[in-house]
């Protein structure tokens, strides 16, 4: 049987190890677009990561900056969790270095993270913090 998570919980089985979380925004026509993102979390809970200017997801999050990011486990017994929010992109931010070596650490490792997130962090670039309205999740999904 399944076991819903506290919003604690939810933090930490998505910062556990390197998932990626499933972003969904809303298009101008009101359907979903779906993409993956590399994040992390700040220190006040915030979810955080960062995209091009110009793609679909942040001229979706600029019109309507409603979002959910999803992550799950895919073996056995299963997991999700998910958070719902609020985004806010910050342009020419002097975040963006420290948060595009942060998200990537998580994927990359220390080793590689500086050298990724200079990549990342360039001109075009937006930070992007997700303030979360409501956070779920389950473990044992499959447990009988």
């Amino acid at each position: 049987m399944s076991s819903a998570m506290t919003p604690d919980q939810v933090r930490a089985f998505m910062l556990d190890g390197s998932r990626t979380g499933k972003l969904a925004t809303v298009r101008a026509d009101g359907s979903p677009h779906v993409v993956p993102v590399w994040f992390t979390f700040d220190d006040v809970g915030r979810i955080v990561f960062l995209t091009g200017a110009g793609s679909l997801k942040a001229r979706n999050m600029v019109r309507d900056p409603r979002v959910a990011i999803v992550v799950d486990d895919e073996s056995m017994p299963f997991a999700w969790a998910r958070v719902d929010g609020t985004a806010e992109l910050e342009a020419e931010s002097d975040e963006l270095l420290h948060w595009a070596i942060e998200s990537c650490r998580r994927y990359v490792g220390d080793d590689q993270a500086e050298a990724f997130g200079r990549r990342n962090a360039v001109s075009g670039e937006l930070l992007v913090k997700v303030t979360p309205t409501r956070m779920v999740g389950a473990t044992g999904v499959a447990d009988w």
